[in-house]
């Protein structure tokens, strides 16, 4: 059934950066290593496996609380997780992205158990999914979910196994035949796509980073794609599993390059940052499917300017963060707290339940190209932020962030604009400091990536 799917799915086929940082005191150390040490032959694997639940799991889409965790009526188009698997002969990563919503904290460490037989350990995955809000209900993958309020989503017992072992499928699958290959990545700016949601806020990230990875052979074997915003033109009325626009925009690249390439795209620092429609465009899914199409057309010429490089610079780091004290914004009831019907009686059950107290950003160096992942959805101004200071600091021309990066603990906003309240704010469940927390904890990882002497 799996690979029917696949087959099916394959025919079809600035804003300024800051001027200025917004932690000036952070002090990072560098490590140094030689441009011989990097040198060292690369190789990689890709697979891909269905997530689109059978129909008769009744398997509910996140996204909105208003859709009361009642199951999708059908399919618009299949969702699916994506992996690679990257090796230098003495270390391994596997890169998974997926088209969902979030993972709830503890759901990376299920698949990775499933895992442990073949070596793999939590710092060697990250798990990034697109956002999508026509997809798999994070709280319904959630076995920490006992609450039983469908505006927040009811844990599937049934569709968490099948989530953790189709993960863990793909992870396998992509190492299983890996080619030497030859990476490369580029950015560029492209305005008019996202504006920012807040009030009184018109920060936006407009980089697109597209890296292209070739087998030594010259053929194409995986594209990576990150652009910065939610995946939101369908509403709560909208019950169909759906890739979105990263769907669209993943199929696009495919069938345009052809060749079986896997297109795999990562969501950014979209916290509060929407699509712009495209001109024209009519209803919900057709803005989805313009807006992917579109945005393919660019990511392909893009990656045909692109000449991979072999023996890349590869490595990866996992710091763990303590976070703050976990509260609720005084703005929560009137928003966050009505759209998921809670009370002010029942959030410290809802926080010890469903927030964690530490977690983790994953850091992964591939050539030109850093991931910085973020365990949850920041705004663009700080990531934005991490951005530009990890550039100056270690020297990696390409640095993005990998939003929703293996778990969602919440909104993850500066103070100044946690105080400012909004949606946003009250969905934030660490009061103002964890902008300032989660920053330095990712800036921290990202010093203990090696550099390159010569890749400034």
């Amino acid at each position: 059934m799996i690979s029917i799917s696949i087959e099916v799915y394959r025919s079809v086929k600035s804003n300024l950066l800051l001027a200025v940082m917004i932690f000036p005191s952070l002090a990072i150390s560098l490590v140094v290593i030689s441009p011989q040490a990097a040198a060292i032959p690369l190789k990689a694997g890709v697979a891909m496996v269905d997530l689109t639940p059978p129909m008769e799991l009744k398997a509910p889409l996140g996204g909105y609380g208003a859709r009361m965790s009642k199951p999708a009526i059908g399919v618009h188009d299949r969702i699916f997780a994506k992996g690679i698997v990257i090796s230098d002969g003495t270390k391994r990563f596997a890169l998974v992205t997926a088209d969902v919503l979030a993972f709830p904290p503890g759901f990376k460490s299920a698949v990775v158990e499933s895992l442990a037989e073949a070596g793999w350990k939590s710092d060697q995955i990250m798990l990034l999914p697109s956002h999508s809000h026509t997809s798999i209900d994070m709280s319904s993958l959630n076995p920490r979910n006992t609450l039983g309020i469908p505006q927040i989503g009811i844990f599937h017992k049934e569709l968490y196994s099948l989530t953790v072992a189709r993960l863990a499928q793909v992870i396998t699958e992509a190492g299983k035949d890996p080619a030497a290959v030859a990476v490369n990545t580029r950015t560029i700016q492209l305005h008019g796509w996202t504006r920012n949601r807040r009030q009184d806020n018109e920060v936006c990230d407009a980089d697109l980073t597209v890296t292209r990875m070739d087998t030594v052979a010259g053929q194409p074997l995986a594209v990576l794609v990150n652009w910065t915003t939610h995946p939101t033109f369908m509403g709560p009325d909208d019950m169909m599993f759906s890739g979105g626009w990263p769907g669209h925009l993943q199929r696009t690249i495919e069938a345009l390059i052809g060749h079986g390439v896997t297109a795999m795209y990562y969501n950014g620092a979209q916290a509060d940052q929407s699509p712009i429609p495209r001109k024209d465009s009519g209803g919900n899914w057709e803005k989805a499917e313009c807006y992917g199409r579109e945005l393919g057309i660019i990511v392909y010429k893009e990656w045909q300017k692109i000449r991979p490089t072999p023996s890349p610079a590869f490595s990866y780091h996992a710091e763990e963060i303590i976070l703050p004290k976990r509260t609720w914004h005084p703005d929560f009831m009137k928003t966050g707290g009505s759209e998921y019907g809670l009370s002010e009686g029942i959030m410290e059950k809802v926080l010890s339940l469903m927030t964690p107290q530490k977690t983790v950003s994953g850091c992964l160096r591939l050539g030109n190209l850093l991931i910085v992942g973020i365990p949850g959805e920041i705004t663009a101004q700080l990531g934005m932020s991490v951005k530009l200071q990890a550039r100056r600091t270690i020297g990696i021309e390409h640095v993005v962030i990998g939003g929703l990066a293996n778990e969602w603990i919440s909104y993850i906003l500066s103070a100044e604009e946690y105080k400012k309240g909004g949606y946003e704010a009250s969905v934030s469940f660490y009061g103002q400091t964890l902008g300032q927390v989660i920053v330095e904890g990712a800036l921290k990882g990202v010093s203990e990536i090696p550099v390159v002497e010569n890749s400034r």
